[in-house]
């Protein structure tokens, strides 16, 4: 291996912290795009665990293999100019729209738990976001990577600890969560949960390939990370079924969960789930500064974007979390299957290339 190059439980971790965030931790994805349908919510979640590591690895090989500095030169190898411009667009969209619901997340989190105004949530995950982009690529996979085992530790704890006393009930029905239009059956929320996640991740996992640069360390990262990502999913299904009638209305459902086990492990969620909003809005913020601007060779101008879309995205969270994981993913997702199309097709070039 590459003394320089970055092992795989960094890899795996990096994976996980990108797509671990206020939808994911929260419970508000799952409840979205699985518990609404029930059992057959758990056959999306299985598939989705095996698209997680399969995407995970086309993109990092690519990021590998064409030595990637944004997502820009991996999507027009999949897509092409014309199609690959077209994704270029619908990513960086992406990117800012997630950094936005981070931003709303970590806000909903302060006010639900704390009983503080959002804002104070909002302010100061924009602040902390910001200031962890301006350290670099380095910086941002360090600080993912440190936290991401407490989220996994935390998430697949309360879900068990709540699975064991509450065992999820599926005869209650899953008709009492507000159902979105654009979702109609399990296996295209699958898709479509896969897809915008991917347009989300794909910013930082080029770039991750070509800083791994052992294929390896991307290959376990992918199967690990996959994994890690699959199982806290179906983990947090289950403790959501165990309460659905209490949680599903509610902008945090896992908190509602993690406080019926005690007001102490409430608290140390709550912390958690920040960290993990933190994990999703720097890789979000990171995707689409590095899209902007070379982050190495035009400092200057990046460390300009960084906080002008800080402070832009800030604005754009008073819409609302749960309004945002409801309407803005669902349609990112549909666009983005493009791109799943575009990654299945590189894995042939790929091939021409090795």
């Amino acid at each position: 291996m590459n003394k320089n190059s970055i092992s795989t439980f960094k890899v795996a971790a990096t994976y996980i912290g990108t797509i671990v965030g206020a939808g994911f931790a929260t419970g508000q994805e799952v409840l979205q795009f699985f518990a609404r349908f029930g059992f057959n919510g758990l056959y999306g979640l299985i598939l989705t665990t095996i698209l997680f590591i399969v995407f995970g690895y086309i993109i990092m090989n690519l990021g590998m293999q064409l030595n990637a500095n944004s997502h820009l030169e991996v999507i027009r190898f999949s897509g092409g100019k014309i199609i690959g411009t077209i994704i270029d667009i619908i990513i960086t969209f992406f990117l800012f729209g997630a950094l936005t619901a981070m931003i709303a997340g970590s806000g909903a989190l302060v006010e639900e738990q704390f009983g503080l105004s959002n804002i104070i949530g909002n302010l100061l995950m924009a602040i902390i976001t910001a200031l962890t982009v301006l350290t670099g690529i380095s910086g941002v996979i360090n600080s993912i990577s440190f936290v991401v085992p407490f989220l996994l530790i935390s998430v697949l704890g309360i879900s068990a600890y709540s699975i064991a006393v509450t065992p999820p009930d599926m005869s209650v029905s899953s008709t009492i969560i507000e159902n979105s239009d654009l979702i109609s059956n399990w296996v295209l929320s699958s898709i479509l949960y896969i897809s915008y996640n991917t347009v989300l991740s794909i910013a930082v996992l080029g770039p991750l390939g070509a800083q791994a640069k052992d294929k390896k360390a991307i290959k376990y990262g992918s199967i690990l990370g996959g994994l890690g990502l699959g199982i806290g999913s179906i983990m947090i299904y289950l403790a959501l079924f165990g309460n659905i009638t209490e949680i599903s209305k509610l902008e945090v459902p896992m908190i509602y969960i993690a406080g019926v086990i005690s007001p102490i492990i409430q608290i140390i969620y709550s912390i958690v789930l920040i960290a993990e909003v933190y994990t999703t809005a720097v890789g979000s913020l990171f995707g689409f500064t590095a899209r902007i601007v070379n982050m190495q060779e035009q400092k200057n101008k990046a460390r300009w974007i960084v906080i002008i879309t800080t402070v832009i995205a800030f604005f754009a969270s008073q819409f609302g979390f749960s309004n945002l994981v409801k309407y803005m993913y669902p349609l990112v997702g549909y666009g983005g299957i493009v791109l799943l199309i575009c990654l299945i097709y590189s894995l042939y070039q790929s091939k021409k290339m090795s």
